[in-house]
């Protein structure tokens, strides 16, 4: 990888490197790319594609209706700004957009 590679990298990234940074970088990158190359002499061809290194399963239950716990009590370890028996919580999303 060539310095121009890895200032072009850093730009993308949005970073600022120092010229030491840089060397490092391009060191580092020089690395895993070769690596990566390694990896490509690998015979792959009757490896199946997966999505997971290790087998996994679901894990579903049913639904079951259960005895709700009674409002009172919830609503006596709720914050102080309780609103007609409901929680109110900061605005966490600006619709404004940003």
């Amino acid at each position: 990888m060539s310095s121009f590679d890895v200032k072009t990298v850093a730009a993308l990234s949005r970073l600022e490197l120092t010229p030491e940074e840089e060397a490092a970088y391009q060191k580092d990158l020089d690395a895993i790319l070769g690596y990566v190359e390694k990896m490509a002499e690998l015979d792959i061809a009757d490896v199946e594609p997966t999505a997971r290194a290790v087998e996994m399963d679901n894990v579903f239950r049913e639904d079951v209706k259960g005895e709700s716990i009674d409002r009172d009590i919830v609503m006596k370890n709720a914050p102080a700004n309780v609103d007609d028996e409901l929680f109110r919580v900061p605005v966490v999303i600006d619709e404004g957009g940003a």
